[in-house]
């Protein structure tokens, strides 16, 4: 069974918000919902500083903090490592947003609380999310984290890319910092 994953390469980001943008479209968000939220970095000191978007979403950790305390069990993983949310079963607690370390958690009108599930539809992923399929820079890559011939496992060994730092969680989302 594939384990999905997904790589952003922030030195290739231009912050466009197409990703955003495609996201918001494919899963009927009004405009003030997403999934995926920036944060800019700053590095160096002046004249020579380094500006960087760091698109964030759901990480889809190995143990979601966000799915361990919720008490209907709405939020759940998939075998191959999704985390996806049952909306019969949310009933609105927020406990998951809580849980998140990642802030990453929205609130929809219906009460459901949401998040990023790689565009799941049928058992499957997108092939690829709309946020892989419309990134002009080609930040992003997504694919079989255990396939070592797969493109997201090519490109996270060529970049040597990470997780963001959380000492809470085992993330599915890498970065090229």
């Amino acid at each position: 069974m594939a384990r999905y994953g997904m790589l952003i390469n922030t030195k290739k980001c231009v912050g466009c918000y197409a990703c955003r943008v495609a996201c918001q479209m494919i899963n009927g968000l009004d405009s003030d919902k997403a999934f995926i939220h920036y944060e800019e970095l700053e590095t160096g000191t002046y004249p020579s500083v380094y500006a960087e978007n760091v698109p964030v979403q759901c990480m889809h950790c190995e143990n979601a903090p966000c799915a361990s305390v919720c008490p209907t069990h709405a939020t759940y993983t998939t075998d191959s490592g999704v985390v996806l949310v049952e909306e019969e079963k949310c009933i609105g607690c927020k406990y998951c947003m809580a849980a998140c370390p990642y802030g990453v958690r929205v609130q929809l009108h219906s009460g459901v609380v949401e998040k990023c599930r790689f565009c799941y539809e049928n058992g499957e992923p997108g092939n690829p999310p709309a946020c892989v399929g419309t990134c002009i820079s080609g930040a992003r890559v997504f694919g079989d984290l255990d396939d070592p011939e797969s493109d997201v496992s090519q490109a996270i060994a060529k970049y040597h890319a990470q997780p963001l730092a959380s000492n809470l969680t085992e993330s599915k989302i890498y970065y090229v910092r």
